[in-house]
């Protein structure tokens, strides 16, 4: 018995996933993806899932770390995305970066490749018609207007939209290693590293003092027609951080903890910028968290007053882009099926989580989800004790609104984290009651051992015979 497709209106890293996900099923797919024939202010290849930001996945530590929590049930979920990021890592201390080209290379490989995926390449600037009865809207924080506009009349309520910006990326062998050294924070080893997996830029405080005047002087990229669109804190410019204070970059990406610079050893930096290798050549390192929309003359000029980059040459220089996405407490029900229009899923970016991770992840619970309703199985949400049930639960329920603003709508992009997970037990050592640190990181791992348990349940319940083809 033949099965009618799914449709997926996106090629980026949720809507890859979800047609992974529903193939693997055994239910057709058609994914729609509008590269090469519309681009965007990020993209600049027509590979699906291309990144267009950092190129890490962030901490890949499954026991202490939520992120590495959602890795690792990614991973027993039989993810694409984690198959390829794992098979093209690139060192980076504790966390797990990948080479972006071979990455989006690989995805697009399996994809093509699968006998149940058909790739359409075309713009959908309307949303799907009524008979694609299982669909998902996985378009990313870069929509195009079109589809974007005919979402917000179906819903009857405009989209929200915040700015991200992008962070430079600098050829290996114009850094000068006389002043710059190979280290890992705290010396951390990582999936594939080596504990000396970034280089760090050493600045005393004149140093310092003099990047954060310029960095608050330079021109910057102006959107009037945007103004009033939030930003993201977890991806703020870092002259807005400038601006927030002084010493901020100190304590946020260019904090010197845990560094030695291996030229002066007796001297502790003031500040460090550190950069991560971006390529599996390691011939390109981006600048961890230096986000901006800097004009790009002022970019070359002010970076290259960084020591160990005063002869920096770019392979690619900062920008920065709108986001949007939709109030989905108000909009989604617990599976991302639209409220007002059964069988239409959204997944990704626009749902408001944030970060390649948990874009991928609910692209994965929307491929599911809509493999299960095409097959005419019960549709099973995870436990929100698990890192996939507590994304899931704060994008599409899990929010409140504040009372004493009615009628505003305060949901913000999110990333996963252990705020979003139900307390647990924290088991006593021996008698002993922990405290403080140890207590921190025995909670941590309680809830990371119940998640994998809970996530291996709730994966074993939804296994299903693969339909004919």
């Amino acid at each position: 018995m033949s099965i009618k497709p799914v449709h997926i209106i996106g090629g980026g890293l949720a809507g890859s996933e979800a047609a992974w996900q529903a193939a693997q099923a055994g239910v057709p797919v058609i994914l729609h993806e509008m590269r090469p024939l519309r681009g965007t202010d990020a993209h600049k290849t027509e590979g699906l899932a291309e990144l267009v930001c950092s190129n890490s996945f962030r901490s890949d530590d499954a026991e202490t770390n939520a992120v590495g929590l959602l890795h690792a049930e990614m991973r027993l979920a039989g993810s694409l995305i984690m198959e390829s990021g794992d098979t093209h890592q690139v060192p980076a201390g504790g966390a797990l970066a990948v080479d972006r080209d071979g990455f989006s290379e690989a995805v697009t490989a399996k994809l093509e490749s699968h006998p149940l995926i058909t790739i359409v390449r075309e713009e959908v600037s309307s949303l799907p018609p009524e008979e694609w009865d299982q669909a998902i809207i996985a378009t990313g924080p870069l929509t195009a207007p079109d589809l974007a506009a005919a979402i917000a009349a179906k819903t009857g309520a405009d989209a929200l939209a915040f700015f991200d910006a992008i962070a430079p990326i600098i050829h290996f062998d114009s850094i000068d290693m006389n002043v710059a050294w190979f280290q890992s924070r705290y010396d951390k080893v990582g999936p594939g590293g080596t504990g000396k997996d970034y280089i760090n830029c050493p600045m005393d405080k004149a140093q310092y003092d003099a990047f954060i005047e310029a960095l608050l002087a330079g021109a910057k990229t102006e959107f009037k027609q945007w103004e009033g669109t939030p930003y993201f804190d977890g991806c703020l410019p870092i002259e807005v951080m400038a601006e927030r204070g002084p010493e901020t970059l100190r304590y946020g990406p260019m904090k010197p903890m845990g560094l030695t610079n291996a030229h002066n050893p007796t001297v502790k930096p003031y500040a460090v910028v550190q950069l991560r290798q971006d390529n599996a050549l390691g011939t390109l390192y981006n600048m961890v968290g230096f986000q901006t929309k800097l004009k790009h003359g002022e970019q070359v000029a002010i970076f290259r007053t960084i020591p160990g980059l005063e002869n920096a040459e770019f392979a690619r220089l900062g920008g920065l882009h709108r986001n949007t996405y939709i109030n989905s407490p108000e909009l989604l029900d617990g599976t991302l099926q639209l409220k007002a229009r059964p069988g239409l899923r959204f997944a990704g970016q626009i749902t408001g989580c944030e970060g390649y991770v948990e874009s991928a992840a609910i692209g994965l619970l929307a491929g599911r989800f809509a493999a299960a309703a095409r097959q005419g199985r019960p549709l099973s949400a995870p436990p929100v004790t698990t890192a996939f049930g507590a994304l899931l639960n704060h994008i599409t329920g899990g929010h409140i609104v504040s009372d004493d603003e009615p009628g505003k709508r305060s949901f913000q992009p999110m990333n996963v984290n252990f705020g979003l997970f139900p307390p647990v037990e924290v088991p006593k050592v021996e008698g002993k009651r922990l405290r403080g640190k140890e207590k921190t990181l025995a909670k941590k791992r309680a809830m990371t051992a119940r998640a994998l348990q809970d996530c291996g349940a709730w994966l074993a319940t939804g296994e299903v015979t693969k339909a004919a083809e």
